[in-house]
């Protein structure tokens, strides 16, 4: 493996559609670990990687290996958390990775929380740096960089690395919601608030941003897309660190929320799905 690819050896911690994604991608460049929780959703995990890899040019599922033992990153030059977006689940993840992988460097890939703040909890301060890619991984080719104080001596492997992975990485400060969803979910949330308050139709209100604004999806697909769970939380994120009421997730998709419609991977949210 040629020295600019960044990392050699990289595992990602997670089986959702971030790490799955992630991994498969990975297989682009290097073997890859992948570690999950349980056995089931170690073989969910796999299935989902196998089936981003037929569509990803140059992926290959033969160097994907799924673990559910920490131990087995123990090689790993670079291990990248992938996990529910909630600090303590992450720092506690972190922490028992840190301690099976000495000498990785170690990443998240939060996307509305402080990496100063799950490095704390998870006690690896100085060590973590952000990774934030976005969904669907294979094809969306930013990524948010963010690197603390101590995490510097990451920097020239991991974008070494994210442009080996056919990314764009752009370096942003650690504050909440970085750059992108900081300026995108008040948008998305304003969205919400309209449809509220006129009475139209959410495909009516997407059409109107897709054709007058030139969006590739709508408002409140994207939220749908995302996961109406995912957007309260990174919602929740950004309301805490600024105080600003439109940071803040609106009341009806809350509501909807407490109601299991979480979007696409429910079946109903703003949209109803087969």
């Amino acid at each position: 493996m040629s020295g600019n690819a960044g990392y050699e050896s990289p595992g990602i911690a997670g089986s959702g559609a971030i790490a799955t994604g992630l991994a498969a991608v990975s297989t682009t460049t290097a073997d890859t670990i992948l570690l999950a929780r349980s056995e089931a959703s170690a073989w969910r995990a796999e299935e989902k990687v196998v089936a981003a890899c037929a569509k990803i040019e140059g992926a290959e599922p033969s160097r994907l290996r799924v673990t559910t033992d920490p131990a087995d990153l123990a090689d790993c030059d670079i291990v990248v958390e992938a996990i529910v977006e909630e600090v303590g689940p992450k720092g506690e993840l972190l922490s028992t990775v840190a301690e099976a992988c000495p000498k990785a460097d170690l990443a998240t890939t939060t996307s509305s929380l402080g990496i100063a703040e799950i490095a704390e909890t998870g006690g690896i301060s100085g060590r973590l740096f952000g990774l934030h890619v976005f969904n669907p991984v294979p094809r969306m080719k930013l990524v948010e960089v963010c690197f603390p104080d101590g995490a510097d001596p990451a920097r020239e492997k991991a974008l070494a690395w994210c442009a080996a992975l056919g990314k764009t990485a752009v370096e942003v400060p650690d504050l909440a919601g970085f750059v992108v969803n900081r300026l995108l979910f008040p948008y998305l949330f304003d969205a919400v608030r309209f449809m509220e308050e006129t009475g139209m139709e959410a495909g009516e209100i997407d059409t109107c941003m897709k054709l007058g604004a030139g969006h590739p999806m709508g408002p409140l697909a994207l939220l749908d897309f995302v996961g109406l769970d995912v957007c309260q939380a990174i919602g929740d994120a950004l309301y805490v660190a600024s105080s600003e009421t439109y940071q803040k997730p609106p009341d009806l998709m809350v509501k909807m929320v407490s109601e299991g419609k979480l979007g696409r991977k429910s079946g109903a949210g703003f949209y109803s799905y087969d």
